[in-house]
């Protein structure tokens, strides 16, 4: 038991020896150790500050050497750039003093260069006044001499002037004849063919045939008793047709057919489908005059807009005013000359975008203008003035393009042509209209136009006789050979052509050829 006690005493004093033993070295050991390594630190720096004052002066040594090497090379460049400076001034120096002594010999040049002009005007001055005094003396000479002419020619100096005058016009009059000759036949060798070959193509790019309208009507009737009908009592049917429908309705010995006559197309139209409706109908009366007139109307209306929607869509003209389009179904109904003024207007339309087609010019615009051009035949029963005023108005009213409006305007040469458009405008109405066929004309205007036509090509002086040919598509004049010559048959032609073109209104074209014929006649005895 006691020895338990002292093991256990044992253990205790050694537990507690151990503990103060740890403790102690808990606390006192890293102060040891801190002691320890901050000897070992200051060593370490002293031997890096010493290393450090080392490459310091190594350093100190090789910038004091840099900075002699520098300064000696500086140094020398200095001296370098001193001589360089140096040897440009003396260059520099050497040139000014080449150029003060070019400029010295210049001075002297120039000197006697003005001596030698003081000289020249000395000697032009002297000279001046001896040609004055020539030519006072030649003055008197001439004078002298004149006198003796006119005394001689017994012709004043005016007479004479005028009669130079005169003499040098006719020779000048001779030879701008012959001049305008040929610059005619280069112009017309050079644009002739180009023209001709640009004409054709158009007109072989469309055929038609064109349909001849008349300017009454006629409607077939089922039998003679149905114009007793159409009379009806006292006349009342008859009266209440031409008062609503106003046209003149002409019931004569012609066997089942009436005529209905009006100048105004559209009006003619409604009345023959108006008589053809009452007709089948059977029940010819006021009352079913009235309704039976009011429907065709409006079905003629309809109509005329769907002519004109169906004639833009077939050329590809877009944007065109719905009231325009009405204008333009009426043409369907409308002649001129007996020629359909719808299908005339497609034919210009036509021609004119194949034309602007060749020429590079806008083809919609110039169909556009061409369909468009007698726009005014369709309202000129309506409002007054001529189909071109109207037609004119008609555009500017719906906003067409001046393009179009000038083409109006100047296809009958009444305005002035601004744009290549309206010559191409009028060159295809002329075809058109010119073409053998396309229109009739009465006997009685065909004869006023060939006297008149004959007679303004009497009218010239030197014209011995003229006859017109081709239904007046060609006239020849024969001119007095004494009174014309070669040269002044040209002046002749191309005179009685503008007398033509303003005084006369014509379809086509008139061709004018000037015949002189000499003829040398000797009799033998």
């Amino acid at each position: 038991m006691i020895d338990l006690e002292i093991i256990f005493l044992i253990l205790f004093i050694v537990v507690a020896v151990a503990l103060i033993l740890f403790v102690a070295w808990h606390f006192l050991g890293p102060k040891i150790k801190d002691k320890k390594d901050q000897d070992r630190a200051q060593n370490k720096a002293n031997k890096i500050i010493q290393d450090a004052e080392i490459k310091a002066d190594k350093i100190l040594a090789n910038a004091k050497l840099d900075a002699r090497t520098s300064s000696n090379e500086i140094l020398l460049k200095a001296e370098a750039e001193a001589k360089e400076r140096k040897s440009a001034a003396i260059e520099a120096e050497r040139k000014l003093d080449q150029r003060e002594a070019s400029i010295d010999r210049r001075d002297q040049l120039i000197t006697n260069r003005e001596n030698a002009l003081d000289a020249a005007k000395a000697d032009y001055e002297t000279r001046s006044q001896e040609l004055i005094k020539k030519q006072k003396d030649v003055q008197a000479s001439l004078d002298s001499i004149i006198e003796k002419l006119q005394s001689v020619a017994k012709m004043s100096t005016a007479e004479a002037r005028e009669e130079i005058m005169k003499r040098v016009e006719e020779k000048m009059t001779s030879e701008i004849a012959k001049y305008e000759k040929n610059r005619m036949d280069e112009i017309e060798s050079s644009c002739d063919e180009k023209a001709k070959n640009i004409i054709s193509l158009a007109i072989s790019k469309y055929s038609q045939d064109v349909v001849s309208e008349q300017t009454i009507s006629t409607v077939s009737l089922p039998s003679e008793e149905m114009k007793g009908r159409i009379i009806g009592r006292e006349g009342r049917n008859i009266k209440s047709l031409e008062s609503l429908l106003g046209v003149d309705i002409l019931i004569d010995d012609t066997p089942e057919v009436i005529t209905v006559s009006c100048f105004d197309p559209i009006r003619r139209e409604i009345a023959r489908q108006t008589l053809d409706d009452l007709i089948k109908d059977g029940r010819i009366q006021p009352g079913r005059i009235e309704e039976i007139y009011s429907k065709v109307k409006k079905n003629m209306e309809d109509n005329v807009r769907r002519i004109g929607e169906q004639t833009v869509n077939k050329l590809g003209i877009p944007s065109v005013n719905k009231e325009l389009l009405s204008y333009l179904g009426r043409l369907k109904y409308r002649t001129s000359y007996g020629q359909n003024v719808l299908d005339h207007s497609i034919q210009v339309a036509i021609l004119c975008g194949v034309m602007a087609s060749e020429l590079g010019l806008d083809q919609n615009l110039a169909k556009r203008a061409g369909l468009f051009h007698d726009i005014g035949k369709a309202a000129d029963f309506e409002l007054e003035g001529s189909h071109v005023e109207v037609g004119a108005r008609l555009a500017k009213k719906y906003g067409e393009n001046d393009v179009v409006i000038n083409s109006i305007e100047s296809h009958h040469g009444e305005v002035a042509q601004k744009y290549v458009i309206s010559v191409l405008v009028q060159a295809a109405d002329t075809l058109s209209a010119a073409r053998p066929g396309a229109r009739s004309e009465t006997l009685e205007n065909y004869v006023q136009r060939i006297e008149k036509l004959e007679a303004l090509c009497k009218s010239f002086d030197g014209v011995s006789n003229c006859y017109a040919m081709q239904s007046g598509r060609e006239v020849r004049v024969s001119v007095i050979p004494d009174k014309i010559s070669d040269q002044d048959s040209f002046i002749l032609a191309r005179n009685i052509k503008e007398k033509i073109e303003n005084e006369m209104t014509y379809p086509g074209q008139i061709k004018v050829q000037v015949i002189r014929e000499v003829r040398a006649i000797e009799l033998a005895k």
